[in-house]
């Protein structure tokens, strides 16, 4: 069997970089348009994002498991298992995520009721994630193919998938938000068809590409017939990753609502808020997802030792790209904020935010590059373990006790924000330090058997 072609870090990370900004792009296009019609219809789709966020993360569970998988195997040198696996979580990813679209469907109201959000943000909440909600499928097989082609090193082609998306999602924003040319002025409702749209054709897109790259390689017809210990490995690793985003995901859901009782303005000073800071971590994100494709394949064979110098010198590169970052973002906060509101108190609160990011992004880096590499090595129950503890323990109990209790409102909640993510970035180093993760991997390249 041909020894799999060996990756760098750069040439993995530069096209998935790209990949995230674009998809950050997509979101703060939504909201940047959005933002010239009315800032509570941000506030609406902010919060409809929320829950849907969290809905997709649990996708992630089996795109998760999936790439961890395909890139042990491949370092293994076990293409048919890296293929099998790929029709496998294909095929679960579609059916959980027809499921979870018809639950939104028939729950989106008593959902937003459950986070008490404002009355005059209730009617497109409620459309929005409707619409979007009902089509969480075709998310679910984009992320998994996706997932698939970065496995197997072709980081570029999610990256031009992702590209066009952008562009038929702003192109469909202008005509259906502000409606030249006689096109209806349909505001969020117009935000939520061009994001559909988008999805559906970006997906047709990469998986064709998906069939041209891997030709005669993947297995559809045998579905039913593949072993069942591909299935009982990807809920393994899939679970427990699943699980630790899945909490943090909550916490955040229950801190929204936190911030629902300050009012309107605090919603929409986080959304933009957040939405800026996604360009401050995207190195982090981008590092710490080509690192864990290049710790899973040497991982999977058996080169412990270089796995353990990858995560160590990824997690420098991040920490130092993420204040670099920060500290540029917080000197021209007061611009980027006036891209989307000219609203004196929200671009005030919200540099403050910047400002604290500078303290919060670092920390980041340590749960993003550890997290990632410990799962890559197969050691998945430890961070959600620690994850579920801290996100609600300091995260979401602080975030009430500093921003409501204690009067703070926002400024408190970014200051738990901090805490949590130090803490427990800093105990994912340690654990990655005991070098546990060595007796964690489920591939072994010896005997070609599943751990």
């Amino acid at each position: 069997m041909k020894k799999p072609v060996r990756l760098t870090l750069f040439a993995l990370t530069w096209p998935i970089f790209i990949e995230i900004s674009l998809h950050m792009l997509m979101g703060n296009a939504d909201t940047l348009m959005l933002s010239q019609y009315s800032d509570n219809s941000v506030a609406a789709v902010g919060v409809a994002n929320q829950i849907l966020f969290l809905l997709i993360v649990m996708f992630g569970f089996i795109a998760s498991g999936t790439s961890i998988l395909i890139a042990q195997y491949i370092g293994g040198s076990r293409e048919r298992s890296a293929a099998e696996i790929s029709v496998v979580s294909l095929a679960a990813n579609f059916a959980f995520g027809a499921f979870l679209s018809l639950l939104i469907i028939l729950f989106d109201e008593w959902i937003l009721k459950l986070m008490d959000i404002p009355l005059e943000l209730l009617s497109e909440s409620s459309f929005y994630l409707t619409f979007v909600g009902g089509f969480l499928f075709v998310q679910a097989l984009i992320m998994t193919t996706g997932s698939i082609l970065r496995s197997y090193g072709h980081t570029k082609d999610a990256m031009y998938v992702t590209l066009i998306m952008n562009i038929i999602n702003v192109i469909g924003n202008y005509f259906l938000i502000f409606g030249p040319f006689g096109f209806p002025v349909l505001g969020v409702e117009g935000v939520a068809y061009s994001t559909v749209g988008s999805r559906i054709i970006g997906f047709i897109i990469i998986f064709i590409i998906l069939l041209q790259r891997l030709p005669n390689q993947l297995p559809f017809k045998e579905l039913f017939s593949l072993p069942y210990s591909h299935i009982k490995n990807l809920l393994k690793i899939g679970i427990p990753s699943a699980g630790e985003q899945l909490s943090y995901n909550a916490s955040q859901l229950v801190i929204t609502a936190f911030i629902a009782m300050i009012g309107t303005e605090a919603i929409t000073t986080k959304v933009y808020t957040q939405n800026i800071m996604m360009f401050i971590f995207l190195f982090a994100v981008a590092i710490s997802q080509g690192s864990q494709i290049l710790i899973g394949r040497m991982v999977g064979a058996g080169e412990y030792e270089q796995a353990y110098k990858r995560c160590i010198k990824s997690l420098k590169i991040s920490i130092l790209l993420s204040i670099v970052m920060a500290v540029l973002f917080s000197f021209f906060s007061k611009q980027l904020f006036g891209l989307f509101t000219n609203n004196p108190d929200i671009i005030s609160v919200g540099s403050i935010l910047i400002l604290l990011t500078i303290l919060l992004e670092p920390g980041r880096s340590f749960n993003l590059v550890v997290i990632n590499a410990l799962r890559a090595a197969g050691d998945v129950r430890f961070p959600a373990y620690v994850g579920i503890v801290f996100m609600w323990g300091i995260a979401a109990l602080f975030s009430y006790f500093l921003g409501i209790v204690m009067g703070f409102g926002l400024i408190g909640i970014w200051i738990a924000f901090i805490c949590d993510e130090w803490i427990r970035g800093l105990i994912m180093l340690k654990r990655w330090r005991s070098r546990i993760w060595v007796r964690k991997q489920f591939v072994s390249s010896k005997n070609g058997v599943d751990a």
